[in-house]
This record gives C-alpha cells, structure tokens and sequence, in this order.
C-alpha cells in the first residue's frame, strides 16, 4: 500500500474549504494517507515519499518532480491572476485568456480585482509562475468541473495534463430527513455565505418583493458588504421577511437547513464547482442556484434542483414562487437531490475516483 502525502498551507490556499476537504479526505481514507500534513517544501527530501497531493499553487515552484505527484486547483488562481474571473463592474463571468495586457485592464477597468499597483504586481506573479510550474512539470492537474478544466486548457495546459474529478463532501454530522408539510407551511427559504457582491445576495434582496409576500429568508453569513445589504432591505422594506444570523457553523447552521423548503445559491461569478449544491442535498433541500462556472454540472435542472439566469429578478423569484406554492416539488427535487448525492458525490465515492487517478499518476512516473 502506498502513502499519499497532502501538501498545502492553509494559511497562503483556500482557506476553510481546502482544510475540510482534505480533513475528509484523512477521515475517509485513513489508510492510504500519512499522518501529517506537509505544508512547505523548504529542506525536505520529496524523492522519500511514494505520491504527493499538492493543493496550493505557490507550493508547485518548490515541487522537484522526483516523486509522482498530482496538483488539484480548487479555485481559478493558475489561470487568473485576480482569482475572480468576473467582471464586477459589468456583473459578467470573464472570458478572456490570461495575458498581461487583458487582465490588468481587468483590475483597473472592469473590476475583476484589487486596483492597487502592488496588489496587481502580486497577482500576476503569483498566477504565472503556478502556471509556468505546471507547463515545466507536467504533473496530472485535478480540476473540480469540466468549466475548470475547460478554462485550463483555454490557457493552454494541455488536454492530457487535465482529468475532471468533482467534489465529494462529507455527509452531516446531524441527522436530516426528506421536507415535511410543517416545515414547508414556515415558508423559509436560506442564504448561506460570504456576503460580498459576487456572491448574489443583492439579487436575491431585489427579486424577494416579486416572491410571496409569505417567504422569509433566513441570511447565514458574513462579509464586507453586509452593512450595504441591510441598508437594501431597509429601502425595499423587507425587513420583516429577513433574518441576518450572521455566519453559523455546527448544530445552527444544521437547523437553519432543516427549517427550510429550499436553498438559494445566486451567486453571479463563476463558482469553480459550488459545495452549497452538495450540502443542500445531503440535507434533502432542493436548491435554485445560477448557471454559473461549475455550478450546473452538479445540478440536473427541474430534476434535483432548479437553474436560474443569473442577475434575472423574474427567473429567480419564478423558481422560488414554484417551490413555495408546491410542497410535493420541493420535497420531490429535495429527495432526488440526496439521491444523487448518495451516488456521486460522497466521500468516498470521490476517494475511490482520486486512488484511480493516484494510481495513474504513479504508473506514469515509474514510465519515464
């Protein structure tokens, strides 16, 4: 049996996402993984260890190719310097290439990320030489949806290098059941997230007054911009329909799922993958959720749960109105949801995908 190292700093990568994942991951497969978490190269001696998993791009320019190795991107940093690829200025995805010319007009003009100089200088060496480390070592690259893959092979990492391998996360802790009468009749539907403008708060607030007047929302999350959003639903007097939580994590957050008919994910920039699907059902809730970056591949529409355009009041509020006027469809797309989720998008389904790609990995470098 063969050990597989994880390599990341969580502190410098995703934050709490890539720690739960490769939290999971330790859970999951506790005999294939070592027992420690390898979160810099400096001094260490690479050719000892039989794989590496490495979750951070700033840890690639270290990597010296003298073990087989497999690098997952969780977020848009190897071909984005912003890390955004969205456009706030327009409210649009970003579809160009990564140059140096396109994406500092991108920083400076569109909004796609931080305006100051050395912010920028930042970005752009951080982004190329993750890039470039990846083109010299020709390690497998594990990307979390076909949109990611297909966006590393626009920027022209080649097919061969890129294998899809979409998220699992654990099941809840706390026991869920499929959505009852009771629950539906509170008529709640929740917003669980960072509140910053990417994420769509602001229009879901503006889609809530063309939704029944008997829909609450309940908002789990923090974030820059929640002062803005608060003083939104003042002005479109919707202050008692909305509950802010504030962010919850554990045994509340649980609750807040259970005493919902249905999850809305309106986020406006390209979600790499979007784990708010997954969690949504795991807990038999159907989700509406945008037709964004990764987002759709894990939602088979009106099926497991409902697609909207994005920035589209009438589409949105189409899709809650839906579910709150019909318990038998949200508790119909809440059930196929966790079906799904029980067949494709459980832990260990997912570790079962990820030894195949360790043990291709492995072949591989034991051929050159």
């Amino acid at each position: 049996m063969y050990k597989v190292h994880n390599c990341a700093n969580y502190m410098a990568a995703s934050g709490g996402g890539v720690k739960s994942y490769i939290d999971g991951l330790l859970a999951t497969l506790p005999e294939m993984y070592g027992d420690r978490l390898i979160t810099s190269f400096e001094g260490l001696d690479q050719s000892q260890y039989h794989l590496l998993h490495i979750h951070e791009g700033e840890m690639l320019k270290h990597f010296h190719n003298s073990c087989p190795a497999v690098y997952t991107l969780h977020n848009h940093d190897l071909y984005c310097p912003s890390g955004t690829k969205y456009l706030a200025r327009q409210g649009v995805s970003c579809d160009r290439q990564m140059s140096v010319i396109g994406c500092t007009w991108g920083h400076l003009v569109d909004g796609c990320g931080s305006r100051r100089p050395n912010q920028i200088i930042n970005n752009f060496n951080r982004a190329y030489s993750s890039y470039r480390a990846i083109q010299s070592l020709g390690i497998t690259v594990i990307a979390n949806s076909d949109y990611v893959r297909s966006q590393l092979i626009f920027n022209g990492i080649p097919p061969k290098q890129v294998v899809t391998l979409r998220c699992g996360i654990a099941s809840p802790r706390s026991q869920h059941h499929h959505l009852t009468a009771e629950i539906h009749a509170q008529q709640r539907i929740l917003f669980a997230g960072r509140i910053v403008p990417d994420k769509g708060l602001e229009f879901l607030l503006k889609t809530l007054p063309m939704v029944a007047s008997s829909v609450q929302l309940d908002v789990a999350g923090e974030g820059w911009d929640l002062a803005r959003m608060k003083n939104l639903a003042k002005t479109l007097k919707l202050d008692d329909r909305i509950t802010w939580h504030g962010w919850c994590s554990g045994e509340k957050l649980e609750d807040l799922y259970r005493q919902s008919l249905s999850v809305v994910f309106p986020s406006l920039w390209p979600e790499p993958a979007g784990l708010i699907t997954l969690e949504s059902y795991a807990r038999f809730r159907a989700v509406i959720a945008t037709q964004v970056g990764g987002i759709p591949e894990h939602i088979r529409d009106r099926q497991t749960g409902i697609l909207v355009k994005p920035n589209d009041p009438n589409d949105l509020a189409t899709a809650i109105n839906s579910l709150a006027k019909d318990f038998h469809k949200a508790r119909e797309i809440g059930i196929a949801g966790n079906k799904l989720f029980l067949e494709e998008f459980t832990l260990p389904i997912h570790a079962a995908k990820l030894r195949e790609i360790y043990e291709q990995a492995i072949a591989k470098f034991n051929q050159v």
